[in-house]
């Protein structure tokens, strides 16, 4: 990826859906290293909490990806941002995507019933947040100026 100063957009240096899928296999190894944590969801219980995770997560990521393709913009944040998106889930959530990231991580956790994969979930957040929200935040405050940090102080970061 290009840095900011070459090119119009933030410098993000490590796509952001990666890190929920390498939690995933991290969950996995701790899982077969250190055993299972006790998990207090069984039979349908788990699968519909599980699933309703992943599913909302996924239906977060899907409403965000449609406002970006309707606007014309790519969701890669790297790339320019022509225009603050602040419809949709966009005025409930600055991070749609990554929320959604997170929620389906926990609920494909819980769906394997494996805890450690939903334990890494503020793990993922913490990654995100440091390699890609700071320094999208950084950029959009740079491009827009006023619109934007008015944007972010209605806006919560998460929910």
């Amino acid at each position: 990826m290009v840095t900011e100063d070459a090119h119009d957009g933030a410098t993000v240096r490590f796509p952001p859906p990666l890190v929920p899928l390498i939690a995933l296999g991290v969950g996995f190894l701790l899982d077969w290293v250190f055993g299972a944590l006790a998990t207090p969801l069984a039979g349908t219980t788990r699968f519909v909490a599980g699933g309703g995770l992943a599913l909302g997560g996924a239906g977060l990521i899907l409403a965000a990806g449609n406002l970006f393709r309707r606007s014309g913009q790519d969701p890669k944040p790297w790339k320019s941002t022509p225009e603050i998106i602040a419809s949709g889930i966009y005025r409930w959530t600055r991070n749609p995507m990554y929320l959604g990231m997170g929620l389906a991580q926990a609920g494909l956790g819980i769906l394997f019933a494996n805890l450690w994969i939903v334990a890494l979930v503020p793990v993922t957040w913490i990654v995100i947040y440091s390699t890609a929200i700071r320094h999208e935040e950084a950029y959009l405050a740079t491009k827009f100026g006023e619109s934007y940090l008015e944007y972010k102080a209605s806006v919560r970061r998460w929910i």
